[in-house]
């Protein structure tokens, strides 16, 4: 019984470490964005404060973290409104959260629209085809679903996070969350 528990926990573990994801297969560090600042607000390290997210002593790579480290705790809307500071609004990481951040907050038509729209930006995006195989898996087609983690592996993703968590969505019939 403990080996199948420890089986279990294994091979689920990358499932929660890997919520959200960029090219690290680990979960964000919480820092100070997500201990200390509230309503949206991102730690500067400069300033040793919680600034808004539009202040110009951030570059848009401490936003997309920050946005990382809000969605991964679940605060969504904090994480939109980091989104709406970042420079480059057509960035297909950018299109990619605001479809992950419409997902899991049950706006389906908006999911696909951006999922889409990050992937017409940037056709071998895994993190947006996998997001978006579970938008399909969510939606009960599965088809479309095995389309996505085909070009996924296709493109070079396989054992990656998008590839992972994709075909365990499938298996199991469901998304995954935090």
């Amino acid at each position: 019984m403990r080996g199948v528990f420890l089986s279990l926990a294994l091979s689920v573990a990358p499932l929660a470490a890997l919520a959200v994801g960029f090219n690290d297969d680990d979960p964000p560090t919480p820092t100070e964005t997500t201990t200390t600042c509230t309503k949206g607000q991102i730690w500067d390290a400069d300033a040793k404060s919680c600034v808004e997210p539009d202040k110009s002593s951030l570059n848009d790579t401490d936003r997309m973290n920050a946005v990382r480290e809000l969605a991964y705790a679940g605060r969504l809307s904090e994480a939109a409104r980091v989104l709406d500071a970042v420079t480059d609004q057509g960035a297909d990481a950018v299109l990619t959260y605001r479809g992950f951040i419409a997902r899991k907050s049950g706006q389906s038509d908006a999911a696909f629209a951006w999922y889409k729209r990050a992937l017409t930006a940037n056709p071998d995006n895994l993190l947006a085809r996998s997001y978006l195989g579970q938008w399909y898996v969510e939606t009960g087609n599965i088809t479309l679903a095995r389309a996505e983690l085909s070009e996924i592996r296709h493109r070079g993703g396989r054992s990656t996070w998008p590839e992972v968590s994709l075909r365990m969505a499938i298996q199991s019939g469901a998304g995954y969350s935090y």
